[in-house]
């Protein structure tokens, strides 16, 4: 139990790094990704992944999508990933309290699939969730595969989860798994949390722990410390832990940079990253030029033969110094604004061939500029997806659009499905899910009429392409 809990006015440590779901943050777009998830299982979407970090959030969002599904959907949880192929099909069927009598692995998953088809028929769903996925034997995710082949005759009687470490998405692109590749029908990434989002998550997690004072942590300590954990969340609640510790053992009721800095200094991860060891070796060397100068002109000093004294010229003959030259003073370098978009999305939407279509490239262009600058948590109206991508189809759509909305508002996203391409296209930039929703209000009629217009996330489209 934490030290600290009475000091500041709490009901249980706010920053344990073991999951528990009543803590989960639904800011930076976590909100967001939990409702796809819920609606891809709940509507037969196949396989979904979740790719991110360690200590991004992804074992957190797994366990609240547990708690959250509703009741008719069975889930299996399996957190050891390295099974082998045929283990991983026993391990199922354990879950589901279901004994295989035969060891051929055809046999036993004709029996699953029966039962699974028998579950379907009284209206239940299962769900199996993989955590660290990314450490799965190749041969056992193509065992996955083959599990999400199971279906009846018109619906998927098993959908799955993968968990994992972003090199799940290098695992997935070998040429020996884009069969399973091709089946995975959502993807979406726990991007690291922004220093403002740090901030609302410290005070998110405090005052669910029962904190109801002024936020502890101020504005210039969470900003240190959102710089040190580098945004993920485990190394947070780990900071922040040592932080209030420290403000405690000073019988401080506030969090300050000074706190920070000791709960820093007392963790490993946080010592001289790469930036930060680029930065202490220049100060080490601007440190040792200092002193080598410091010590040659000593040396010049002491070593120097003696020298008559100069001739000291009266002030009336003194020759007027000439004017210092004028420093110049360079301006700090502004830094560059955050990149959102990974470089393999970009390089999908690029190799997207507009067919010489002027209005259809500067949209397109236009989509990979908005989706690299615009932060997660924005909202965008998508008015369709489509698997026609004839280059000329869709530039006389953009030529009839133009007297219908702003054209500059419009975005047609290039989305890399296997060998084929489909196209989403969506209408402006909202900083809220409100903002959005107001402006799809204010859509031509025969826009909402037609095409069934719905905000998306930047995080969700970014995830998708």
């Amino acid at each position: 139990m934490a030290l600290y809990l009475e000091h500041f006015g709490l009901d249980e440590p706010p920053f344990r790094i073991t999951p528990h779901t009543d803590f989960f943050f639904d800011g930076a777009d976590r909100g967001a990704t939990l409702e796809a998830l819920i609606y891809a299982v709940v509507h037969d979407e196949g396989i979904v992944k979740v790719s991110g970090e360690v200590g991004s959030g992804k074992t957190m969002l797994c366990r609240v999508l547990m708690e959250r599904l509703p009741s008719h959907v069975e889930t299996i949880y399996l957190a050891t990933p390295s099974l082998a192929r045929d283990e991983i099909l026993q391990a199922i069927a354990d879950e589901l309290q279901l004994k295989l009598s035969a060891e051929r692995t055809s046999v036993a998953l004709r029996e699953l699939q029966e039962h699974l088809i028998g579950l379907y028929a009284e209206g239940r769903r299962v769900v199996i969730l993989i955590d660290e996925a990314h450490a799965m034997p190749e041969e056992t995710l193509e065992q996955v595969r083959l599990l999400s082949n199971l279906e009846s005759s018109r619906h998927k009687l098993l959908q799955i989860v993968l968990f994992g470490q972003p090199e799940l998405d290098a695992t997935l692109a070998k040429p020996t798994l884009r069969q399973l590749r091709d089946r995975v029908t959502q993807s979406f990434r726990m991007r690291p949390l922004a220093p403002p989002e740090v901030v609302k998550y410290i005070s998110f997690r405090m005052r669910a722990a029962g904190y109801r004072g002024p936020d502890v942590f101020a504005a210039s300590s969470a900003a240190r410390l959102a710089r040190a954990a580098g945004g993920l969340t485990r190394r947070i609640n780990i900071l922040a832990d040592k932080a209030l510790l420290a403000a405690f053992t000073e019988g401080a009721h506030a969090v300050s940079p000074k706190h920070v800095r000791a709960a820093v200094a007392d963790c490993e991860f946080a010592q001289l990253g790469p930036r930060h060891r680029t930065a202490w070796y220049a100060a080490a060397a601007v440190a040792a030029g200092i002193l080598i100068g410091i010590a040659l002109q000593w040396l010049w000093t002491e070593q120097a033969p003696s020298q008559p004294a100069p001739r000291v010229i009266p002030p009336a003959q003194a020759a007027p110094a000439p004017a210092a030259a004028p420093v110049a003073v360079k301006e700090p370098e502004a830094p560059p604004p955050p990149q959102y978009l990974g470089a393999e999305q970009a390089r999908r939407i690029e190799r997207y061939s507009t067919g010489r279509q002027k209005l259809l490239a500067e949209r397109v262009a236009a989509a990979r500029e908005v989706l690299g600058r615009t932060p997660d948590e924005h909202y965008s109206i998508e008015f369709f997806v489509t698997d026609n991508t004839d280059p000329a189809r869709m530039e006389r759509f953009l030529n009839r659009a133009k007297d219908m909305v702003a054209l500059e508002e419009l975005f047609v996203i290039p989305m890399a499905g296997g060998r084929a391409y489909r196209l989403r296209v969506v209408y402006g930039d909202f900083a809220s899910l409100d903002q959005a929703a107001e402006a799809e209000k204010r859509l031509p009629p025969k826009y909402r009429q037609a095409f069934r217009p719905a905000p998306r996330s930047f995080a969700q489209l970014r995830g998708q392409i």
